[in-house]
C-alpha cells in the first residue's frame, strides 16, 4: 500500500511540476515581480501537501528584501520549504539549470547560479547578489556548500556573505529539519548526501510517513562593519543554536 500511495503522489507531483512549468513559460511574461514572487510560494506550498509534507514555520521569515537568508542544507526538500514559507532568490550550483523542467521552474523562480568548479565564479556571483539585493530581493544561500547528514554542521563558506557586506544589507540565519508528522522524531527519509541519488531521496521522501518541514528564522543581524570569515563563524554558531530549538 505504501509503494502504490508514493506512485499517486509521484504521478501528482510530475503533473504540478509540468504546471509549474506551463505557469513560467506561458503566464510569467504577463506578471509582476510581486506575482510571480506569490505563485511560486504558492507552487511550492502545494507541491509539500502533494508529497505529504507539512510546513510548520517559527520565527518570522523576512517580510521584504533586502535580506540575504542562510540556513542549514539537508535535501533538495529544502528548497520547496523555504519557497513555501517565503519566496527567496536561491544561489544554486550551474549545473541544475539544465535539469529537465527541475531546471526551468528554478530559472522561472530567480535562482542566480554559481559554478563550483570555478573559484573565480564566486566573485561574479557575489557581484549579482548584492545586484538583487540593492534592488530589495531576499536571496538565500547554504553556507555550508553541500548538503549535510543532518547530524550536525559543516563550516560554512565565507565567499557569498561578501555580497551581503557589499550591499549593506542584513544577513537572516535559518534552520530547518525534517521530521515524521505522527511522532516528531527526525525524519532522514529526504536526506540527499553523500552516494544519494536525487531519484533515490525522492522516492524515499514519498515512500516516507507524512512529514513535517520545520523552517526556524532568526534574527537578522546588520552587517555594516563585519568580516566575512568572523561573520560565517558567528553565523554557524547561531544556526547550530537554531536547530536545537528544532529538537
Amino acid at each position: 500500500m505504501r509503494t502504490l500511495a508514493a506512485c499517486w503522489k509521484l504521478l501528482r507531483a510530475i503533473a504540478h511540476a509540468l504546471s509549474g512549468w506551463w505557469t513560467i513559460r506561458f503566464r510569467f511574461p504577463s506578471l509582476s515581480p510581486a506575482e510571480r514572487e506569490r505563485c511560486v510560494q504558492a507552487w511550492a506550498e502545494r507541491m509539500l501537501n502533494l508529497i505529504g509534507v507539512r510546513l510548520t514555520v517559527l520565527g518570522t521569515p523576512p517580510a521584504h528584501g533586502p535580506v540575504l537568508l542562510v540556513c542549514n542544507h539537508l535535501s533538495w526538500l529544502d528548497i520547496l520549504a523555504i519557497h513555501a514559507a517565503r519566496h527567496v532568490r536561491f544561489v544554486s550550483k550551474a549545473g541544475v539549470a539544465h535539469w529537465p523542467v527541475i531546471g526551468a521552474l528554478a530559472t522561472g523562480a530567480g535562482t542566480l547560479y554559481i559554478e563550483r568548479e570555478r573559484r573565480r565564479d564566486a566573485m561574479r556571483v557575489v557581484h549579482h547578489m548584492a545586484e538583487a539585493l540593492r534592488a530589495g530581493d531576499v536571496v538565500a544561500v547554504f553556507p555550508e556548500g553541500t548538503t549535510g547528514d543532518g547530524h550536525g554542521l559543516l563550516p560554512f563558506h565565507a565567499n557569498l556573505l561578501q555580497a551581503a557586506i557589499s550591499a549593506g544589507a542584513p544577513v537572516q540565519p535559518a534552520a530547518l529539519r525534517f521530521a515524521d508528522a505522527a511522532t516528531g522524531e527526525t525524519s532522514f527519509a529526504p536526506s540527499y548526501v553523500g552516494d544519494d541519488s536525487l531519484a533515490s531521496s525522492l522516492w524515499k521522501t514519498l515512500k516516507a510517513p507524512p512529514l513535517l518541514a520545520i523552517v526556524r528564522y532568526g534574527e537578522a543581524q546588520n552587517s555594516i562593519g563585519r568580516e566575512r570569515r568572523a561573520w560565517a563563524h558567528g553565523l554557524h554558531a547561531d544556526i547550530q543554536a537554531l536547530r536545537a530549538q528544532l529538537r
